[in-house]
């Protein structure tokens, strides 16, 4: 029998008093309020670990880079005692026939019960042959595990929209899971790499509330994707104040202006970058001076330079352009009235000249 989350931190040599820190900071995370601990505790005390079947694809293996450096929760809480990361053909020391009947095994006894993670994609041209895993293309390994999985995260942006494997030409025809599975629920955890307090994250509310995470319409999990990370920004003053670096290393950017006009995509990019940041939320890229790449969208290596400027929005300057604003805010009040002071007049015209009507 797999044992709960709970047992194995007691057999660790955990306190009670440490596990339930450790229930508060998973809420925290998750941003629930401490009404959730309690629930969260009770699951990690009642429910069996969750196996988990790790399968890797076309990628660079940045989103098992990131997932190994989580800090809230820690990866190793999180593949040692929430979960059990039975086979994940990067990181485990079985090889070969050993690492395929690890495989076999697991989803014969947890037949329906296991979650299918899956970091890259398949490439479909040449049936597959530029993907090859224990002797086989990649797309009937992706296949043959998904048919018995309770569920599918679909890790990174390869997984999740094809990335830089199918940018155009896309000469393998690299292809996201979710337009070669089509039965099975699919979460979709983009970025390139995803934040690795997010995959966890995502980890722990579907242990946690046995259920997935709800979604937005590209099937993103809502509690991490759904803001722009432009609202969240904390150059966002800039923005508004019409304060932009003009070239890197001009003194607009030492000054930490906005980097929208050297291409920032925070404006149109869904992410929790902003506000979980980077390791152990140390800082982001766009703290770092680089402007959002907006590697968690669909397409984003096919719309064209990462630094040319979005489009020509005119932000109003609460600084810089405020009279301007007033001014354009009065002439539209004015047009207005004069609007409806000329139809007024025309419309009493039209009474004076309309025939009396006879009276019956």
């Amino acid at each position: 029998m797999v044992e709960t989350f709970y047992e194995v931190m007691r057999r660790q040599g955990i306190t009670r008093r440490s596990f339930l820190k450790f229930c508060s900071l998973t809420a925290a995370s998750l941003g629930l309020g401490p009404a959730f601990v309690p629930r969260i505790a009770h699951a990690m005390e009642s429910k069996p670990r969750t196996p988990v079947l790790w399968l890797h694809g076309l990628e660079c293996t940045c989103c098992s880079e990131s997932f190994i450096r989580s800090g809230h929760p820690l990866a190793k809480d999180a593949v040692l005692s929430m979960i059990s990361l039975d086979y994940d053909d990067t990181i485990m020391s079985a090889a070969g026939h050993q690492a395929e009947a690890i495989l076999d095994e697991v989803m014969g006894k947890y037949k329906g019960n296991y979650i299918l993670a899956v970091e890259g994609n398949p490439p479909l041209n040449q049936d597959g042959m530029s993907c090859i895993i224990g002797g086989k293309p990649f797309i009937d390994q992706l296949k043959h595990v998904a048919k018995d999985a309770k569920a599918i995260i679909s890790w990174g942006s390869c997984a999740s929209w094809g990335c830089v494997q199918a940018a155009k030409p896309n000469p393998t025809q690299a292809t996201p899971v979710h337009k070669v599975i089509f039965d099975k629920p699919i979460i979709k955890v983009p970025g390139c790499p995803p934040i690795a307090e997010v995959m966890t994250g995502v980890i722990t509310y579907m242990l946690t509330f046995d259920k997935i995470p709800e979604l937005d319409r590209q099937g993103r999990p809502k509690m991490f994707y759904s803001q722009r990370i432009h609202d969240k920004c904390y150059r966002r003053p800039h923005f508004d104040a019409g304060q932009f670096v003009e070239s890197f290393d001009d003194e607009n950017a030492r000054k930490g202006y906005c980097l929208y006009k050297v291409g920032c995509k925070g404006p149109t990019t869904y992410n929790a970058c902003s506000t979980v940041r980077w390791n152990d939320g140390t800082s982001w890229p766009v703290q770092s001076g680089h402007g959002c790449l907006g590697c968690s969208e669909e397409g984003f290596w096919d719309k064209g330079s990462f630094y040319d400027r979005l489009t020509n929005i005119n932000a109003f300057g609460v600084e810089s352009n405020a009279d301007k604003v007033g001014v354009a805010a009065a002439g539209a009040v004015g047009a207005a009235v004069a609007a409806h002071a000329a139809v007024s007049m025309l419309k009493r015209a039209s009474d004076k000249n309309e025939p009396a009507k006879a009276d019956h």
